[in-house]
């Protein structure tokens, strides 16, 4: 393996790590409606826990609701025990054959709350890149204790390592005030 091979396979676990928190984002629940919220609902379909997306079309109404059109007529009151059994704080309403799911106002002091949250997995997400950088730097120690590399080679290579960590903790910052904002804008 060869220096440029470490840093391309660092570089793509990086990025593979922000888009993992960018998805973990989309579950926390701002005061806008978003139908990605509902990803985690597992509805109970003939004896199997079965995710809502995949028996239900899930769409947005307005702003503040998200409309769930299931494919089966049997299935409307599965699906609205399933939403309103599941940790969101939702109540959904059924409208013949549509069920309606309202988003609550937020709170400040939840508000906040989410914030702390947002900012928690944020870290996380830093720790798991400066992880990988970590990992890329022994790699390359390596192989220069095993005399593939030299020691000029080594210390160009962690300053470019530290470059592309720098981007990508700073991508996710980015996320973070991104997230921060639309969670406290009201």
């Amino acid at each position: 393996m060869t220096i440029a091979d470490i840093k391309k396979t660092m570089e793509s676990k990086m990025d593979q790590s922000i888009q993992a928190f960018g998805h973990g984002l989309t579950k926390i629940r701002t005061g806008r409606a978003n139908p990605g919220l509902l990803d985690s609902v597992q509805v109970d379909y003939y004896g199997n826990m079965t995710p809502i997306t995949q028996v239900a079309n899930v769409s947005l109404l307005d702003a503040r609701t998200i409309s769930v059109q299931p494919w089966e007529k049997g299935m409307g009151a599965k699906i609205e025990k399933a939403i309103r059994d599941s940790d969101l704080g939702l109540n959904p309403a059924s409208m013949g054959d549509l069920i309606r799911v309202p988003m609550p106002p937020m709170t400040e002091e939840r508000r906040k709350e989410l914030t702390k949250v947002v900012r928690s997995e944020g870290e996380n997400a830093k720790v798991a890149i400066r992880n990988l950088r970590r990992d890329a730097n022994d790699a390359v120690k390596k192989l220069v204790k095993d005399k593939f590399a030299s020691e000029d080679e080594q210390k160009r290579s962690e300053a470019e390592v530290q470059k592309i960590t720098d981007k990508h903790i700073a991508d996710v910052d980015k996320l973070i005030a991104a997230k921060e904002q639309d969670i406290m804008s009201v």
